[in-house]
């Protein structure tokens, strides 16, 4: 089925992403995964290729382009590569618009320019030890000093913890505010007392640097306050349905691909004498995900374009997030088993695929908390 959400500067732009993975990502991406980080050279070229900062001002150095289809165009061709630890969707598609939608005018000259050329790599920081997708659980507090803010506390699982140079973090600035005593600060490499603990070790997304982060006494001055004062919770709610678009448009990309390459492999694999793809077990199986595929791809792409318009909804967003990232996970098991003992080997594509997405049905929001929203728009 033709897709029709894209049109010729979509598609050109589809090649450049292309060009630059073939020359700047994939030559390294192994080496990567065995260093546990990506280049921060491959950031600077990214940057110089234009790929950050996409929807940033072009007064800002970024190509003044607010279309979401240019981050799906990403999201699909970093997921065909196999590449997510080249955290350029975290950069564009989450960070970014807390910068551009938030920041004052001399927040945004101050961090914005080194955003989009590739030399401030950026990472949000939500989730603690105790506390996940339950924000009135936060722990990490901001107290207000005058001229600063003290900041105390710690966060884990922070994707892009060990290369960022600035920190979105989520911190109490209201004792008793609940959800709603929650402000973003925005921490900045070399502050005093901010530390960055171990590299966690993941089962998948190798290269993807995920770390602890651990503030003791950070003196964060007041211009770093981004957005309101205790206005976190309403400036993450209204972020959040981008950030599970790109999830997403990811979930579905890594399930068409991996669809794609285990139908090759079956019609070529032999058992009994005969291809793989002649049993009618194994045909029944690629017509199953095949259809499901079609099916998400055409609600995707309508939540795309909806996204695009500035109509989509919350509970369409969580209905996206959660019926893609299940597919994944679902097509990347069974393609797997259809692979064999092959599919259990990290060299085959089918391999790294299970394990790189497992993460998807969990950051962003589980899927527990998908079907929570969905339920409550529906019900309450």
């Amino acid at each position: 089925m033709e897709r029709q959400i894209f049109d010729a500067e979509h598609d050109a732009f589809r090649e450049t992403v292309r060009t630059f993975l073939a020359k700047e990502v994939v030559p390294h991406y192994e080496q990567w995964e065995r260093d546990g980080i990506v280049s921060r050279g491959a950031w600077r070229a990214a940057g110089k290729q234009g790929l950050l900062g996409v929807a940033v001002p072009e007064e800002y150095g970024g190509g003044g382009n607010a279309d979401f289809r240019h981050a799906v165009v990403l999201a699909e061709e970093f997921t065909r590569a196999g590449a997510a630890g080249l955290a350029i969707g975290l950069h564009n598609d989450i960070v970014g618009p807390y910068l551009t939608g938030l920041g004052t005018e001399e927040q945004k000259r101050r961090w914005l320019p080194g955003f989009c050329d590739g030399s401030l790599i950026t990472a949000i920081a939500m989730t603690e030890p105790g506390a996940g997708s339950d924000l009135q659980g936060i722990r990490t507090t901001a107290e207000d000093r005058g001229d600063h803010w003290l900041l105390n506390g710690s966060k884990t699982f922070i994707s892009n913890g060990i290369l960022a140079d600035l920190v979105v973090v989520v911190a109490r600035t209201t004792p008793e505010g609940g959800a709603h005593g929650l402000s973003l600060l925005v921490v900045e490499r070399d502050m005093p007392g901010f530390e960055r603990g171990r590299n966690l070790d993941k089962i998948g997304q190798k290269a993807q640097d995920t770390a602890e982060l651990f503030f003791h006494d950070v003196r964060v001055p007041k211009e770093n306050l981004l957005g309101e004062l205790n206005g976190a919770f309403v400036h993450l709610m209204t972020n959040l349905a981008q950030e599970r678009m790109a999830i997403a448009v990811a979930g579905i990309a890594a399930a068409e691909h991996l669809l794609e390459i285990t139908t090759a492999y079956v019609k070529e694999r032999e058992a009994f004498g005969r291809p793989l793809g002649k049993l009618q077990h194994v045909r029944f199986e690629i017509a199953e995900m095949a259809t499901e595929c079609a099916v998400t791809r055409t609600f995707l792409d309508r939540c795309v374009v909806d996204h695009s318009n500035g109509q989509l909804d919350p509970v369409h967003a969580s209905m996206a997030k959660w019926w893609a990232t299940e597919l994944q996970k679902r097509v990347a098991d069974r393609c797997l088993q259809l692979h064999g003992g092959y599919g259990y080997m990290t060299e085959y594509r089918v391999a790294k695929a299970f394990t790189d997405g497992r993460i998807q049905t969990i950051y962003g929001g589980t899927t527990e908390i998908m079907k929570e929203i969905i339920g409550r728009a529906l019900l309450d």
